[in-house]
């Protein structure tokens, strides 16, 4: 039989029971469209926190408190008193003889707290920063100015909202300089508004205020040390980050009284640290996803063999005639086949498009709930998901068609 015979002999067929092919197809459908959209959730996740990682800057190194590189650590760091970070620890590493492959070093004091302006109230994130911040996160301004050394060194009461709070705050982002706000009670004097960087796994960068980290020690995290969170390193170039890391390993090592093969009360992440970690996660959670959505290819597939064992039973007669007129068992064969394989290409194809629309809508949802994310199909998604499905018709569609191929055309002529 040419090809052409065995597809119009199936889609007449399919086309004689309308909706019990219909309903075979929709099991597809919604197998192909679960793993598209749920392909392309995982894809974009995964764009979205490289992305925020990248907008850093290439050559950034985060140094944190604690040993935050295993279980294993964090247990041992329990134990005994964890040294946190300090001022003069950033300063050590500011020196240029000590630490060559290091360009600028940015120590934060983070804290939530409550800001106030116009009669609107919100939380936010504080930040209390020096004027290096600016340059080693990559941060610019919208209008107004960052804060300066001066600034910082005078406790100056004046702040830099990201454009989510001067939107909630006042109803607009920009125009805004020289307005007062209140963060814990005390006035600040907006200097500046941040250009937006939009959410991301790491929180909402556009809801933040900065404020020099004199005055937010002093009025608003209150620390009565030079104690900080984090310190942001930049180093030289992108080629010199494993240099700068190392070295500020060995700085932190040696003001922390930590032993050769001890354990660091401290962790220094890179760049490529960071991403080959989120990069982890998002992965596991796209083949969870997809593992998931998977599954209902399955059942579509199930129900694929359910519908052509039926129609070989309801054939019976049919197959009997055309095998005793000269059909050849792989005739029958490829007849069923056929059926089978057109059913899931058709659901394929619909449960692709039906995929790109939930992977928009979602993209939808999360821009109107303040989420930069946007879901990516890929081309290999589109085609692990086509070939998945054809490949389930074809395997789903072997028996009832072997079987039909298998009958004996007397006793296929006798069935009533």
């Amino acid at each position: 039989m040419k090809l052409t015979q065995i597809l119009i002999e199936a889609l007449e067929s399919l086309n004689s029971n309308k909706m019990r092919s219909g309903l075979t197809i929709l099991g597809i459908v919604i197998g192909v469209a679960a793993v598209i959209a749920m392909l392309a959730v995982g894809q974009g996740a995964q764009d979205s926190i490289t992305g925020s990682i990248n907008g850093i800057g290439t050559n950034v190194l985060f140094v944190f408190s604690g040993n935050q590189m295993g279980g294993q650590g964090r247990n041992q760091n329990a134990s005994r008193n964890i040294k946190p970070l300090t001022m003069n620890d950033a300063l050590a590493i500011n020196d240029k003889f000590a630490a060559p492959s290091v360009a600028a070093v940015a120590p934060v004091l983070q804290g939530n707290s409550e800001a106030s302006a116009q009669g609107q109230t919100t939380n936010t994130t504080v930040n209390g920063v020096t004027a290096s911040y600016g340059e080693v996160r990559n941060e610019k301004v919208s209008e107004g100015e960052f804060i300066n050394n001066e600034q910082y060194l005078g406790h100056a009461s004046v702040a830099v909202l990201g454009t989510d709070l001067a939107d909630k705050l006042f109803g607009r982002k920009d125009g805004l300089v020289g307005e007062t706000i209140r963060i814990a009670g005390q006035p600040f004097r907006v200097i500046g508004v941040l250009e937006s960087k939009g959410g991301s796994a790491f929180g909402n960068a556009d809801n933040q205020v900065v404020i020099p980290l004199t005055t937010a020690r002093d009025r608003v995290v209150r620390r009565s040390s030079d104690n900080i969170d984090i310190i942001f390193v930049q180093a030289t170039s992108a080629e010199a980050t494993s240099q700068a890391a190392e070295e500020v390993k060995q700085i932190l090592q040696t003001r922390h009284n930590i032993p050769v093969g001890g354990d660091n009360d401290f962790t220094v992440y890179t760049q490529q640290d960071m991403l080959q970690t989120a990069s982890s996660i998002t992965g596991i959670l796209t083949v969870f996803l997809g593992g998931i959505a998977g599954i209902s290819l399955l059942v579509g597939g199930i129900g694929i063999m359910n519908i052509m064992l039926v129609s070989v039973s309801e054939r019976t007669r049919e197959i009997g005639l055309r095998k005793a007129l000269g059909a050849r068992k792989r005739d029958i064969l490829t007849q069923f086949l056929a059926e089978s394989s057109l059913l899931s290409l058709l659901g394929g194809i619909i449960g692709i498009m039906l995929g790109w629309l939930i992977a928009f809508i979602v993209g939808k949802v999360a821009v109107a709930t303040g989420n930069a994310f946007s879901p990516s199909i890929t081309l290999s998604s589109v085609l692990l998901a086509t070939l998945f499905s054809a490949a389930i018709g074809m395997f789903f569609g072997i028996y009832p068609a072997n079987r039909a191929a298998s009958l004996q055309p007397v006793e296929a002529l006798r069935y009533e």
